[in-house]
């Protein structure tokens, strides 16, 4: 992996943005640059940083400046930006341009369609998971108990099933239970349709998490954290299973830790349908 020593940090909600800054250091970036967003990004990472500035949802413009200005050449996508703040998009100009150019608008789209206007001004869009390699686990057990014969078939039909609902863009999160799916995961995140398939599975449901086909790296990139674990056992579901070596998993020991108190297991399966990724 080639080290940037200058990488702009578009930077959304949770742990992930701090997670990238502390990989990138370990790798030898000495100079990391963050776009925060406004109800989304951690302030404490400020002080971790070389530099920092504030934007609304949807200043394109003047987050590109911002990053020509500060010589960035590179930048990430790391964090998600709620839902509720997509409703409560501003768009500049240049937003409102390349979404009237966009037929369908999906995360794909729009994502991709941001990485084509920085490219414009000469930033490079990188993987999500740059420096953070180590992170995706291989197959098999993760954390957790071992999982008996029959929550092994509701981890191969659940898998199955989401990687299905990824092909077909509706989401890439399903909740099932004794082969019956309990819910999918639309544009309200994961962790409302854990929620909500975890009341119906009474405490024995399964959650399944995958990558898309062909899964450009960039962005969406499908990540678990401690939190993650925390809304499944306040949901009821007892294991979660993972596309191996294409799941970012953050805070790897708090999750083995949650596991083990919480009787949670942590899965990851290999898709026999490989996905894509962009080189750095």
């Amino acid at each position: 992996m080639k080290t940037h020593q200058s990488i702009g940090v578009i930077a959304g909600n949770g742990v992930y943005p701090r997670t990238f800054v502390e990989a990138a250091r370990r790798a030898g970036v000495s100079r990391l640059v963050v776009a925060a967003f406004k109800n989304e990004t951690l302030p404490d990472l400020e002080s971790d940083v070389d530099a920092w500035s504030w934007f609304r949802v949807g200043q394109l413009n003047k987050m590109i400046n911002y990053f020509k200005k500060e010589c960035v050449a590179h930048a990430v996508m790391v964090g998600q930006i709620a839902p509720k703040n997509l409703f409560a998009l501003r768009p500049d100009i240049r937003t409102f341009t390349m979404l009237g150019r966009l037929k369908r608008k999906n995360a794909e789209t729009i994502f991709g369609a941001i990485a084509d206007e920085m490219a414009k001004d000469g930033i490079e869009l990188l993987p999500a998971t740059t420096h953070l390699e180590d992170a995706m686990p291989s197959e098999g057990l993760v954390a957790g108990r071992p999982l008996d014969a029959e929550t092994m078939e509701d981890a191969i039909y659940g898998f199955d099933i989401a990687k299905e609902m990824s092909r077909l863009d509706i989401g890439q999160t399903v909740v099932v239970k004794n082969g019956t799916v309990l819910a999918v995961e639309a544009f309200e995140g994961t962790n409302a349709a854990m929620k909500r398939g975890g009341l119906l599975g009474k405490g024995k449901a399964l959650m399944a998490k995958v990558s898309k086909p062909k899964q450009d790296f960039r962005f969406d990139v499908p990540v678990i954290g401690a939190a993650t674990i925390e809304t499944a056992h306040e949901a009821g579901i007892s294991t979660l299973v993972v596309e191996a070596e294409c799941t970012l998993m953050l805070e790897r020991e708090i999750i083995e830790a949650h596991c083990a108190k919480w009787g949670v297991s942590v899965f990851a399966r290999k898709s026999t349908t490989p996905s894509s990724s962009i080189s750095s």
